[in-house]
């Protein structure tokens, strides 16, 4: 997955919590990718009208952007699909063999491309998703590595399957650790045991910098500001990254 870069920036375009006036917080998460060979959106956010208006808040124009990945089939997720293919439906949409049909139905009647994902795929050189991840039987869930010429890292929907696993299969995939993961952690209902369990396991990794947002949980984002420091990112919508110096500079 190597890919050599200018500049890779990640722009949060849905979280529950909003950090730029007009740019509206609403339950769920959505972000964009920049600067590699295609131009990425990893999940919709929940509610379709609230994606188009932050993104058209934030200059993102939907012609710009050259694929869709979702991962996972929550409506917090998914839900902004239909109102972006509306706008824009020459793209790649990456959905889990799990997914049901009616996601791929949806973007397949709005002229998408459907990109049905069955283990580690590779939207475009720098970037590459897990594959399904999880338990049979439980909520399977696929991330994003991200690679640029200064590190690695990994952007979670919600992390069902366990934030520190997924990190752990990231950096497999990717041939070397993660440096940052980004995105919801799915912690909200943890306990403080469980969630420092969660930060050693990370740090144990190699993983220097967590921006954890969405469903992590309020009382876990300030566990992970306390025990990350000048590693920890605030993460939501309307946050703007460059990954490639982030990196570079840790």
């Amino acid at each position: 997955m190597e890919q050599p870069d200018e500049g890779v920036v990640l722009t949060i375009v849905c979280d529950n919590r909003s950090r730029k006036p007009g740019v509206e917080a609403s339950w769920g998460f959505s972000c964009l990718l920049r600067g590699l060979e295609k131009t990425i959106l990893f999940d919709t956010g929940g509610e379709g009208p609230i994606l188009m208006g932050n993104m058209s808040e934030l200059g993102i124009d939907p012609g710009e952007i050259d694929s869709v990945a979702l991962s996972h089939a929550h409506w917090d997720h998914t839900g902004g699909l239909g109102d972006f293919l509306a706008a824009s439906s020459d793209v790649d949409v990456y959905v889990l063999e799990s997914f049901p049909g009616s996601i791929s139905d949806l973007a397949a009647r709005a002229g998408a491309r459907i990109r049905v994902v069955t283990g580690p795929t590779e939207i475009c050189p720098g970037a590459v998703l897990t594959g399904e991840l999880g338990a049979a039987g439980g909520m399977t869930e696929q991330g994003l590595v991200v690679r640029t010429d200064s590190g690695r890292a990994l952007i979670t929907g919600c992390a069902h399957p366990g934030v520190a696993g997924m990190a752990a299969r990231a950096s497999e995939i990717a041939g070397g650790q993660m440096t940052l993961v980004l995105g919801g952690f799915h912690l909200l209902k943890s306990s403080e045991s469980s969630i420092r369990s969660v930060i050693e396991e990370l740090v144990e990794q190699g993983v220097r910098l967590a921006a954890p947002c969405h469903c992590t949980g309020e009382a876990a984002i300030e566990i992970f500001r306390s025990a990350y420091g000048d590693g920890f990112l605030d993460c939501r919508a309307g946050t703007v990254v460059d990954l490639t110096a982030l990196l570079r500079d840790v």
